[in-house]
């Protein structure tokens, strides 16, 4: 039985996390749920796990927003594939909760709905039109603009992670995500065993060396400067394709790589004004997203929130 007070469920379906989690109106949380996933996990693990916990809910929710992993079909509510989990592929993901909970729901890609968040209530509020881009195992982006998703054709849109810079076949993803920065760290610290990147990742064994980075220029390393420094001119170079397409008037920084905080942000506004067409200089404001690890449940909990105000203005009328 529905409560007679709205409550709504924000999914997010990743690569290496599964999040649930049920808020009120004003997105305020009342019950929340993490679990990490794994390589060996399969869509099915995964839809086993998201039943139990629906058992769980101490209220059954009015609306379910979902933020996934992956290029989604939002015309038939369906995943099309996800690059770390195998047997999404096609799966009628909104089909299969409306069947189990008999409420609408809504799907979009994570960095979709990331964005959403960032642009109503992160770093994006007060902007007109907001670019986001996640900076994590991968790279992914959404435009919000005038408070309304950007949507292109199927399968999806924004994917800056794609976008080349040069014609070797390098892209943003390649060079600037969290696994690319690992690789050359990686290869770095083989060179220059004893450089301050080099002895911190003797206690790194997971070989997670990104998250190095930012002690390492705390420490003055010059192995990790010119790292760090390519690295921000990439960003710079990348995002300014994205500015002079569509000058938003804010781009938000999210995802593991903008945990290296303002020295990011600054270095990389610094780097973006020559990459611009001369009337866009300076070029839009910078900020670092603000919602952390929540940031695709809150997307969630406003597409969900969107979704059941939607119904109820169709019924309406």
């Amino acid at each position: 039985m529905l409560s007679e007070t709205p409550y709504f469920l924000a999914i997010e379906i990743g690569g290496t996390k599964l999040q649930l989690a049920l808020s009120d109106h004003q997105g305020q949380w009342s019950y929340k749920k993490r679990l990490a996933v794994g390589k060996s996990h399969t869509a099915s693990d995964i839809q086993k796990c998201i039943e139990t916990i629906l058992d769980e809910l101490p209220v059954r929710p009015t609306a379910v927003g979902i933020g996934f992993g992956g290029p989604i079909n939002r015309q038939t509510g369906s995943v099309m594939a996800s690059h770390q989990i195998l047997g999404w592929s096609n799966f009628p993901l909104v089909t299969w909760l409306q069947t189990q909970l008999n409420v609408p729901v809504a799907l979009e890609n994570d960095a979709n709905v990331a964005a959403l968040a960032e642009a109503h209530l992160g770093s994006g509020r007060g902007h007109s039109s907001v670019f986001y881009v996640t900076l994590g195992s991968g790279v992914g982006g959404g435009l919000v603009k005038n408070g309304q998703l950007f949507q292109g054709e199927l399968p999806g849109e924004c994917e800056i992670g794609h976008l080349h810079l040069d014609r070797k076949g390098n892209t943003v993803e390649s060079l600037c995500s969290g696994w690319a920065i690992d690789q050359t760290i990686k290869e770095a610290i083989r060179i220059y065993p004893t450089s301050v990147l080099g002895q911190l990742a003797l206690h790194e064994p997971g070989g997670q060396y990104a998250r190095l980075l930012d002690p390492a220029l705390s420490k003055n390393d010059s192995v990790a400067y010119r790292i760090f420094e390519k690295l921000a001119d990439d960003l710079a170079f990348g995002l300014s394709h994205v500015v002079n397409l569509f000058h938003p008037s804010a781009l938000v920084l999210g995802g593991g790589l903008s945990l290296i905080g303002d020295r990011l942000r600054q270095a990389i506004a610094q780097r973006l004004a020559p990459y611009l067409m001369p009337e866009f200089r300076p070029g839009p404001s910078i900020q670092l997203a603000s919602l952390g690890e929540e940031v695709v449940l809150v997307g969630a909990f406003l597409l969900a929130r969107n979704a059941h105000q939607s119904t109820h203005s169709n019924i309406n009328t």
